[in-house]
Parts: structure tokens; sequence; C-alpha cells
């Protein structure tokens, strides 16, 4: 066989691999009645997110040329300097609504708020006494309060960080999380496997899904040929950041979760490993209703369009939340129309800031908080 045929004949097999995950998803969805598919929706009403901030006086501050002398004079000028708190609104009055089997995209640019949110939804926002959150959170009506306890159980998150052991292989960390994260499929005695026909098809369906669902994993995210490598760390040669980041997104995949926070997962993908990756995850909403919300930065075309809704911050506000199909109307409405030449998202990522100009036909809103006032 020659080399290009070799090549011809492991695309097809990869992607036949590929097919694999979503026929088994739809498999195992088809065989499941809908009240053995738990569904979640995550309703907040009036977020509002404030942090007290310790700011030096650079006033005292003197700019000079960097030498050593200098460097060590200025240090000893900032410990001395006076100091005040500044109070930062991360979140102001922030609401919507993210329901099961539905994608939802969060754009804004840094420090607009997307991760704060993100985390204080999902159980992880650290509660610091500089930290005050004001907030109306629900969860299939149940409020915040009341399932904080187990929302690790239900909600995942995925960080901005990659954190693993970095002697494990790349199988290895995902075999564990399977462990870790889901259990085995109950044995049935006789007289239940007859009364239970319909629902022994679902747990052989799900048995199968379990056994394989690392396999799976490894698949739909393209790392098979790095399956054997660990993963390494800073210290430690492994595999590369982006596939290091794909392991953080599939380590997320097991168990029984039913709302999915994964927050800017696109950092060191390329865009075709993102439209890969963000695929299988509509597929996976798509098929057992889970609700999934990501934020990713600066999204190409074909991965915007595979989002149901958009939400929009910037400085704290919800300039925008709606579907995606409606996006260029509602801002062409205010006076603000995307050019041809320009990406959806990144045009929406323009507004509130300096570069909306260039978008403007006559009097519009300048600032996030006029858009989130509209």
């Amino acid at each position: 066989m020659t080399a290009s045929a070799s090549r011809n004949a492991d695309k097809r097999q990869t992607a036949h691999d590929n097919e694999g995950a979503p026929k088994l998803y739809q498999h195992v969805a088809s065989q499941m009645n809908t009240e053995l598919r738990p569904r979640l929706e995550v309703r907040f009403e009036n977020v509002s997110i404030t942090a007290d901030i310790i700011v030096k006086d650079e006033t005292q501050l003197q700019t000079e040329l960097p030498t050593l002398a200098n460097v060590i004079l200025k240090g000893a000028r900032q410990l001395g300097a006076k100091s005040h708190v500044v109070k930062k609104n991360i979140l102001r009055n922030a609401s919507g609504v993210f329901k099961p089997g539905t994608m939802t995209l969060i754009l804004g640019q840094p420090g607009s708020g997307k991760s704060s949110l993100m985390k204080l939804l999902s159980g992880r926002l650290s509660t610091d006494r500089n930290i005050v959150v004001e907030a109306d959170v629900t969860f299939n009506g149940v409020a915040h309060d009341a399932v904080l306890n187990g929302l690790p159980q239900l909600v995942a998150y995925v960080p901005q960080n990659d954190i693993h052991l970095p002697t494990l292989t790349v199988k290895e960390t995902l075999e564990f999380a399977r462990a870790c994260c889901e259990g085995t499929v109950p044995m049935l005695d006789e007289q239940q496997l007859y009364h239970c026909d319909h629902e022994l098809h679902t747990l052989y369906a799900a048995s199968g899904a379990i056994k394989n669902h690392s396999d799976i994993v490894i698949r739909q995210l393209g790392l098979e040929n790095c399956q054997n490598t660990m993963v390494g760390d800073a210290m430690l040669r492994g595999v590369s950041g982006g596939e290091r980041k794909r392991v953080t997104t599939g380590e997320m995949a097991f168990g029984n979760k039913l709302v999915y926070f994964m927050d800017e997962i696109s950092t060191g993908l390329d865009s075709s490993a993102t439209f890969d990756i963000i695929s299988a995850q509509r597929r996976l909403a798509k098929a057992f209703g889970k609700t999934m919300v990501i934020s990713l930065l600066q999204p190409s075309p074909e991965v915007f369009e595979l989002f149901d809704d958009v939400m929009l911050l910037n400085e704290g506000y919800v300039m925008y939340y709606g579907p995606r199909i409606e996006v260029g109307e509602y801002f062409e409405g205010l006076g603000l129309k995307c050019p041809a030449s320009r990406d959806m998202a990144d045009f929406m990522l323009d507004l509130g800031t300096n570069k909306q100009r260039q978008y403007e036909s006559g009097p519009v809103p300048r600032f996030a908080q006029q858009f989130a006032d509209g």
C-alpha cells in the first residue's frame, strides 16, 4: 500500500470512528423514556457582583528609567504609598434563562464578567468577604442555596486553566475521571427482566455507553494519536497545549451532569479543532437534553452558527441575550448594521467600544449600560 493510500485509509477510519459517538448517543437516547432523561433549567435574575479592590495611589509613584537603583527605589515607594479601596462592578443586574437541550454562547471582552457568571451559576465562585453577590438563581425552580452542596454532581464547570496529574497518560487521565464519576449498571433479577423489557434495552444501551465512554471521548476530541502520551505540565514535557485543553474538556464529559459551563475552551485550539469540540457538545445537548453554556474568544462563523442563543456582556451589563438568528436584526433596529465583510461575533464584540463607530448610522446607544437599559 502506498503512503497516500495509507493516509486516505487512516482518514476514512477516523471519520468512521467520529461517527460512532453520535450514533451511540442517539441509540441510548432513543431507548430512554423521557422521564429517564432528567433535564435542568438554569434561571437567574438581577445578578450583581461587586468586589472591593485595594488600589495604590499612582500619583505618588514617579516614572523613571528602569535602572537597578530606580527599580529598588520604586519598590520602596510602593511599600509606603497610600492605598484606597475601590468598588468594582463585575456584573450588573444580569438576567437570563439557560434551557435544556440548547447551546448558549457567551461573548464579551476580557473583564466583562463571563467567568464570574459561570462560576456563580456552577457553584464555583469563591465567597470572599470582599465580594458581594446579589442574585436570584434557581434550578428547575429550586433556589440556588438549597442545591448548592449538590451542584458538583449536577453541573460541570470547565475552567480556563488546565490542571492535571502530569505523569498520567491521556487515556489514564480520562479513565480515572470516568471511574470517579460513573457507576455501573445495576443487575436485574429474572422477575424484573420479565416485566421490563424496554428498560432492559435501555440498560444494555447505557451499559455500552458507560463501558466505552472513555474511548468515545478520545475519538470525539481527536486524541487517538496521543492517548498513550503523558499529559505533562510546565516542568514535564507531554502533550501540546491544545491537546491538554481537549483533555480538560474530556474530563467533564463523564458523570450524569445535566448542565455544562465551559469557560473559553478554545484557548490553544485552531478553528477546526474548536468546531469539532463544539459540534460534539451540540450533539450531546440535543440527544440528551443537556444544558450547554460556552464562552469563546472570537469564534469563527461556522462555530458561531452551532449555537442556539447568544449572550453579549460588556462591563458587567447584558447588552444582548436572545436567539442567535435574531442578533443582526436586533442591532440593525438600533442603527448598528454588521457589514458583509465582518463576522457577526467580531461585530458584537466591537459594540460598546471605540470600534463601534464604524457600524453607526445615526443616533445609537454608545455605552454598555445604554444597551442594557434599552
